[in-house]
């Protein structure tokens, strides 16, 4: 299941890569959440604690501050255009990935899927898979006193995820910024980490995401389990279940999905979300005929989301900012 902290993570790795400086790992920050959370229960002044924003205070760097992203009104209503300036550098990784895209295009090339939490719009996703695999550390240092022997890592878990970017307006408005995922399973660290930075960058429907934007920005997570092939296209529940369709249509195959909330959000019935799936994935026929589309195959599955926004983000880093100022001058 999804979790803040998975959530608080995206936005660090986002931030980082922004600012060209160092993100906290996932083990970390799900530490330090946890932290954050029952900071003011009684602790003992020696508690070792691994954190690693200690590095960049005794280097001499300055910790993320509220006027390192200054907030700039961003349009809400209005869809942002497609990309039209170059991308940051991107992760050294290339992922399998399932990212939204504006036209149609048949799944004997790509398959197609519309996964949104948030945002009432929703558009295809396109699969296309690339092979390199990378990695990122981030040193660790006790947060007080040191233990003599590091802690050993957690083991991972793998997850089929999306991670979704939207912008909050000043009157609360979402309007979807970049949402990019995968059906192949992940482990956390390394698929979080780097759809975080395709989501936010590589989204071809969206310019890049620029540092201004930070404080506007609302991070959602999904991770899915439990794929399971239907015994007919309308066997599945709404608010329970994903959806991933595939048919021919011309001689061509399709494909594309909605993740769990979509149908909800959009108060349809699975005869609709069924039809709205197939228009997204390139079909052009009337609505009473989609039961004549050929071979027309559906699976199921189930994901909780989490979602996070920067004002999260910013109070619980200032903490972890703050703590660490505080450890070091007391040595």
């Amino acid at each position: 299941m999804a979790t803040v902290a998975h959530c608080l993570f995206c936005l660090d790795v986002l931030s980082a890569r922004l600012d060209k400086r160092d993100h906290l790992s996932l083990h970390q920050v799900e530490d330090l959440w946890s932290r954050y959370q029952t900071r003011f229960d009684e602790l003992p002044d020696d508690e070792p604690s691994e954190l690693g924003v200690e590095r960049d205070l005794q280097d001499g760097h300055e910790p993320l501050s509220d006027s390192d992203h200054d907030l700039e009104e961003i349009p809400s209503d209005e869809e942002e255009p497609a990309v039209t300036a170059p991308a940051p550098a991107p992760s050294t990784l290339r992922l399998p990935t399932i990212s939204r895209l504006r036209a149609p295009s048949p799944a004997s090339a790509s398959t197609s899927s519309t996964p949104s939490s948030i945002s009432a719009s929703s558009s295809r996703f396109g699969l296309e898979e690339s092979s390199s695999k990378a990695s990122s550390s981030t040193s660790v240092f006790s947060f007080g006193r040191p233990s003599k022997q590091p802690s050993p890592a957690p083991r991972e878990e793998r997850y089929p995820l999306f991670v979704t970017w939207n912008t909050i307006s000043a009157r609360g408005h979402k309007s979807l910024r970049g949402c990019i995922g995968t059906f192949e399973a992940q482990e956390l660290s390394y698929g979080l980490e780097n759809y975080a930075l395709t989501a936010a960058f590589n989204d071809t429907r969206f310019s890049p995401i620029r540092s201004h934007e930070l404080p506007t920005l609302a991070n959602y997570i999904t991770l899915l389990h439990t794929f399971t092939p239907c015994v007919h296209p309308l066997d599945w529940s709404l608010g329970t279940h994903g959806l991933r369709i595939s048919f021919t249509h011309s001689g061509r195959r399709f494909g594309a999905t909605y993740l769990p909330d979509v149908a909800v959000e959009q108060g349809w019935s699975k005869e609709e979300t069924i039809v709205s799936l197939m228009r997204k994935a390139g079909w052009t026929g009337r609505s009473k005929d989609w039961r004549a589309v050929g071979d027309l195959k559906a699976v199921r599955y189930e994901g909780k989301g989490e979602g996070c926004q920067w004002s999260t983000y910013r109070d619980w880093r200032d903490w972890v900012n703050e703590t660490a100022r505080e450890k070091v001058s007391k040595r």
